[in-house]
């Protein structure tokens, strides 16, 4: 989070989605829109083949010197070894445009950027050492950043190791009062999740750790609200008011490791300066609380709905709430070949890491309804179209309708993958291609039902789903990455020749939240 003048801006992760980074704006902390997503062009950033969860991670704003600088990094690999990609882009307006993507660093991730008062700039990121000998999460490095040239400059230094809280990442930097706080991440990204405090007199260290260390975790508290809160960053409101601004998750239940379908969420926690120089939360805990007072610009209460219902021949450009998987879809979906509806032309399957037909947003609550109106016609077994709860490409549950060319058939069928494990969840329902067919799958927390109306047909299909297993917990639990949350969408496949299309005329999403 940055805060410049009466505004705040927050940068959050996009993984594999498309477009890249999404900056939020803010005048109160409280109520948040969408300002830009600056990576848009393909040729700067590709994504395509990045694997799940890989892509775009942890972007850091800053501003000095009369302009907003954004750092990030694109991770392509996560064995032994880790390619990561830090880049930096400016903008003189945090809505854009940005400049473009310049190289600074592939030694680690989680970068970030230090203006310090004397004109000089800095870059810190986690260094990672793929020596097997080697702790692989190594620590924090420090080097400095010339922003004329873009590039860094001197002698990189590895300035912090973390705490015995294990993996050091995330690292930010504030100077307050003479002293150069360095804000990590520890424990890493589940449930052992943490932020911890180090500060030193000057940049390059020493860093001395605090005596409250982790400044923010759940790590021991099974019936806290919020859990895996971690990987902060401090933000001031006045000299007397500070928050910090942190990773969380909602589980499902209120004890132990619950799963997340949510993904990761955004927590604000007010703190305060002990008489030492050292920072904690106000209530005088680790643990941050599931509802605060609100910050003292607040004027009106935070939103708790965010249901959408889109009517796509009152559209004239896709809203942002709606992402792609790496990359745009381009000419594949159109508003306008047929007017009155989204046509969306088949590609690659939902296994694919390259071109798929897909359009998602994220779930925001753990009960809601996805709707929508599709008409298709297809002429073979490898054209498919419908709607999918989507976590990542080993991962969904689809409605969709397809073809059987031996009982000349169009019909209606659900589909699940289980890291990459593949069953029908229902029988097929035969269907008339020439009509219109309304989808509809409910999520209530670990439950989903899929369900169906043409004309006067209409039912459910098959056996509820264990929709909780479209989080970052279980595939984690699977060995496997996962950072993203769940999401909902359309999508088209035509893995014979690329030709067929099915039209869409509305997309709804619709929580249903339980009365006061």
């Amino acid at each position: 989070m940055l805060h410049v003048g009466a505004d705040y801006y927050l940068a959050t992760s996009t993984f594999e989605w498309w477009p890249g980074i999404e900056i939020y704006h803010s005048q109160d902390l409280v109520h948040w829109d969408l300002l830009c997503e600056p990576l848009n062009d393909e040729a700067a950033i590709p994504l395509r083949g990045v694997y799940n969860s890989g892509g775009i991670w942890a972007p850091h704003l800053s501003y000095a010197d009369g302009q907003y600088w954004l750092v990030s990094t694109i991770v392509r690999s996560a064995t032994a070894f880790k390619d990561t990609l830090n880049f930096v882009m400016t903008s003189p307006d945090p809505a854009g445009p940005w400049s473009e993507p310049t190289f600074i660093t592939a030694s680690g991730f989680d970068p970030s950027l230090f203006h310090d008062t004397d004109g000089r700039h800095y870059i810190l990121n986690m260094l990672y050492d793929h020596r097997l000998d080697q702790p692989g999460f190594s620590g924090i490095a420090l080097q400095e950043f010339d922003p004329l040239t873009m590039k860094v400059i001197g002698e990189r230094k590895k300035v912090y190791t973390g705490t015995d809280w294990g993996t050091c990442e995330g690292p930010q930097i504030i100077k307050k009062d003479g002293w150069y706080y360095l804000l990590c991440a520890a424990g890493g990204t589940g449930f052992s999740h943490a932020a911890t405090v180090a500060r030193s007199r000057n940049i390059w260290g020493p860093y001395e750790n605090s005596p409250i260390n982790p400044l923010i975790s759940t790590r021991y508290t099974p019936y806290a609200p919020l859990k895996k809160c971690g990987h902060a960053c401090f933000v001031e409101v006045s000299p007397t008011e500070w928050y910090i601004v942190f990773l969380c998750a909602r589980p499902l239940l209120p004890t132990g490791r619950a799963n997340t379908p949510l993904g990761r969420e955004t927590g604000l926690a007010p703190i305060e300066w002990a008489k030492d120089g050292w920072p904690r939360l106000t209530n005088h805990t680790t643990v941050p609380d599931l509802t605060i007072t609100a910050p003292s610009l607040a004027t009106a209460p935070q939103r708790d709905d965010y249901s959408q219902d889109l009517d796509f021949s009152e559209l004239k450009q896709l809203p942002p709430e709606l992402k792609t998987l790496r990359g745009p879809l381009g000419a594949t979906a159109s508003l306008t070949e047929r007017p009155g509806y989204l046509r969306l032309h088949g590609r690659e399957s939902l296994s694919s890491l390259f071109n798929q037909t897909l359009l998602a947003r994220r779930w925001q609550a753990f009960h809601f309804t996805a709707s929508t109106e599709m008409t298709f016609a297809p002429t073979n077994f490898q054209q498919t179209a419908g709607l999918v709860p989507f976590y990542d490409t080993a991962n969904w549950a689809y409605l969709y309708v397809s073809y059987d060319e031996h009982r000349q058939q169009t019909f209606l069928r659900v589909e699940t993958a289980d890291m990459d494990h593949y069953r029908y969840l229902s029988d097929p329902v035969p269907i008339d291609p020439q009509q219109p067919v309304q989808l509809q799958v409910e999520v209530d927390r670990n439950i989903g039902l899929f369900s169906y109306t043409q004309g006067t047909n209409h039912g459910i299909l098959g056996e509820t789903y264990a929709a909780d297993r479209l989080s970052d917990d279980y595939v984690k639990d699977h060995g496997h990455l996962g950072f993203t949350g769940a999401m909902v969408g359309l999508c088209a496949q035509d893995m014979d020749a690329h030709r067929s299309f099915a039209d869409f005329r509305y997309f709804n999403y619709d929580e249903v939240h339980d009365p006061e």
